[in-house]
């Protein structure tokens, strides 16, 4: 009985998160499940024409190049990178940028993004360079698992510079920041702007001029936030269009997302409750099907 009561009392709560956003069934669009060789991915971008993704916290740092029809590996690089807690991975038009800044509790102090030089699909990881950087306002650094608002698990590179979003936990909310790529000894990292999102951000991308950004909340609700860029180069001043994509559940604990001209890719990590478990997939959602 008192499962049954916590089912119904978790049923209703998610609904009412549901409510606040357009519902968008993304267990409609699964692609395929993904290899148990990533089994927690944990970032998503496109190299080329194939999607790029790792494994994160505990694993090796081995990069993996997926076909986005198929969600299948088609290779794999082993970079021999300490992998602390890589949780995204963004690029230019000449370097790999994989970001090891997670951090659950708010106690790191050596958040990181490793340089990879890369042309087409070779990548130079003999010429890595570590970028580091600290969050300027963070002054208390005691352990508070899953209760912090300096973890992070997205970021984009924008206008040159690496753009850090925050995974808020105490805040349910997300802060941009702004890292030099070029500065290789440790950085403030540059507060920019924030936005109430309701839900933790788990990974973003840039593209045609929109910041996409995924996420969820501790009762398992799965979200899609897009906003518009402005004049400015701010993407939080107006309110962004928010999705509600359904529960972690059945659809996964989503971890990635990359954009292109075609749609959104969406990943998602092997999520285990005492409910049963879900198996890592790969999502595609039609750009059309959002407008």
């Amino acid at each position: 009985m008192k499962f049954k009561i916590l089912l119904i009392f978790i049923f209703c709560v998610n609904l009412g998160f549901a409510q606040q956003a357009e519902i968008f069934k993304i267990k409609n669009y699964q692609v395929a499940e993904l290899s148990d060789s990533l089994k927690e991915s944990s970032g998503l971008d496109f190299i080329g024409d194939k999607l790029i993704s790792f494994n994160d916290s505990g694993n090796a740092g081995d990069l993996f190049l997926l076909n986005p029809k198929t969600g299948k590996i088609t290779d794999y690089i082993p970079t021999q990178l300490n992998n602390r807690d890589w949780e995204a991975v963004t690029k230019d038009s000449a370097n790999l940028y994989v970001a090891d800044f997670g951090n659950n509790n708010g106690t790191r102090k050596d958040l990181k993004i490793y340089k990879i030089p890369f042309s087409g699909e070779n990548f130079k990881v003999d010429s890595t360079q570590v970028i580091s950087y600290f969050y300027p306002d963070q002054k208390d650094f005691t352990s508070k698992n899953l209760n912090t608002d300096y973890d992070a698990e997205a970021v984009i590179f924008y206008k040159d510079k690496l753009q850090v979003l925050t995974k808020e936990w105490a805040s349910r909310s997300v802060t941009r920041y702004e890292v030099d790529p070029n500065v290789f000894e440790q950085q403030p990292a540059k507060k920019l702007e924030s936005y109430d999102t309701g839900f933790v951000v788990t990974d973003a991308s840039y593209f045609d001029k929109k910041l996409y950004v995924v996420g969820y909340t501790k009762m398992t609700q799965v979200y899609l936030m897009i906003f518009e860029e402005s004049e400015d180069g701010f993407f939080f001043s107006k309110k962004g269009k928010k999705y509600h994509l359904g529960s972690a559940l059945s659809v996964g604990q989503i971890e990635g997302i990359a954009v292109n001209h075609d749609g959104i890719y969406i990943s998602s990590e092997f999520f285990k409750t005492p409910l049963g478990t879900v198996k890592p997939r790969l999502y595609f959602i039609p750009t059309e099907k959002l407008k």
